[in-house]
C-alpha cells in the first residue's frame, strides 16, 4: 500500500512520506498558482510535484482545501523565518534583510494575491502557529534602536516593498534573471533604510548587473513577448469571429431553404 494512504499505526516511513508529499504539492502549487492562477489545472501541479493526480486529491479533495493550504503554508513559513532571524542574529539589521531576502524567495506579492477572493482571513490565520507581523516589527525596533535603521521607517515600508517586489510580471511573463534581480533591488532597498552617517554594506551586490545594453535586450524580449501573447490571442479571436460568421451563414441559408 502507498505511504501516502495509509493514516493507521503503520511504521513512521510512511507517515514520513505523506508529510513529504504533501509539502512537494503545496510547493508546486504555490508555484503553479503565481504562473497560471488559482483555476489552473490540477494535473500539472500533480506532474510538478512528482505526485499522482489521486495522491492530490487524497491529500487535498477540494480545490478550496489546496488553496488554504498554500496560503497557510506560506504565511507557516514567513513566521518561521522571523523567528529564526531574530533568534539566530545579533545585529537587527542583519536579520530584517536575512527575513526580507526569505520573503522575497516565497514570492508573497504574487502567491498570496493570487488566491485572493478564494478564502477569508480567518479561514487561515485562524490556525497558524503565529503571526509574523509582531516579530518582524520587533527586527525593525530593534534595529532602530542599535542605529542601524532611520527613525522614520514603519513597518510597511520594509514588508510592503517586498509585495511589490515580488509581483509578476504583467500576463505572467517571467524571465531567467527575474528573481536574482529581485534580490539585488532588496538589498539595494534595505541599504537606502540606513540613517545618515551609518556605515555602507562593503560586499559587492549581488544578482546581475543590467547596464543599458543588457536593459535594452530585456527591454526587446518583454516587448516581443507580450507582442506575441497578444498576436495569440488576436488569432484565437479571429478563429471565434469566423466560426460565428460560419453559423450565421449556414443560418441564412436554412432559413432560404
Amino acid at each position: 500500500m502507498s505511504a501516502d494512504t495509509d493514516d493507521g499505526p503503520t511504521a513512521s516511513p510512511l507517515r514520513a512520506d505523506a508529510r513529504r508529499n504533501r509539502e512537494q504539492i503545496l510547493r508546486a502549487a504555490r508555484g503553479v498558482f503565481t504562473d497560471q492562477g488559482p483555476d489552473a489545472p490540477l494535473d500539472e501541479i500533480a506532474r510538478r510535484a512528482g505526485v499522482g493526480v489521486a495522491t492530490l486529491y487524497r491529500r487535498f479533495p477540494r480545490r478550496d482545501d489546496l488553496h488554504r493550504g498554500v496560503a497557510a503554508e506560506v504565511l507557516t513559513a514567513l513566521i518561521g523565518a522571523a523567528n529564526r532571524a531574530a533568534a539566530e542574529e545579533d545585529d537587527a539589521c542583519l536579520a530584517l534583510r536575512r527575513f526580507l531576502h526569505t520573503a522575497l524567495d516565497l514570492k508573497i506579492g504574487s502567491v498570496l494575491p493570487s488566491l485572493l477572493g478564494r478564502f477569508t482571513a480567518g479561514d487561515v490565520l485562524d490556525g497558524l502557529p503565529g503571526d509574523a507581523v509582531e516579530p518582524v516589527d520587533a527586527l525593525l525596533v530593534r534595529a532602530q534602536a542599535q542605529g542601524r535603521i532611520r527613525p522614520d521607517v514603519v513597518f510597511g515600508d520594509s514588508t510592503l516593498m517586498i509585495i511589490r517586489l515580488s509581483r509578476p510580471l504583467p500576463d505572467g511573463g517571467r524571465f531567467a534573471a527575474d528573481d536574482a534581480l529581485a534580490h539585488r533591488r532588496l538589498d539595494l532597498y534595505i541599504d537606502g533604510l540606513r540613517p545618515t552617517g551609518c556605515p555602507r554594506p562593503t560586499t559587492p551586490l549581488g544578482g546581475p548587473a543590467v547596464d543599458v545594453e543588457a536593459f535594452k535586450r530585456l527591454r526587446e524580449w518583454l516587448i516581443d513577448d507580450a507582442y506575441g501573447a497578444r498576436a495569440d490571442a488576436d488569432v484565437r479571436a479571429d478563429a471565434h469571429d469566423v466560426s460565428r460568421a460560419d453559423v450565421r451563414v449556414a443560418d441564412v441559408r436554412a432559413d432560404d431553404d
